[in-house]
């Protein structure tokens, strides 16, 4: 799978349960998509920032 920047991907959704193989879709600032392993290390990374990127209070208006 190709690394992704963090600064090219704006959103992220887990695939349903109900699918036989887990997987994350990414959305590009592009607005294109792609589906990557939810198990490669720079995928956690990305899922982690994103995560408390996306947080309430997160951002400060300082």
């Amino acid at each position: 799978d190709k690394v992704v920047s963090k600064e090219r991907v704006v959103d992220y959704t887990k695939t349903s349960q109900r699918c036989s193989k887990s997987a994350i879709l990414l959305k590009t600032v592009a607005g294109r998509e792609m589906c990557v392993r939810p198990s490669l290390p720079w995928v956690k990374d990305l899922i982690a920032y994103l995560d408390a990127k996306n947080a309430p209070g997160a951002s400060s208006n300082l």
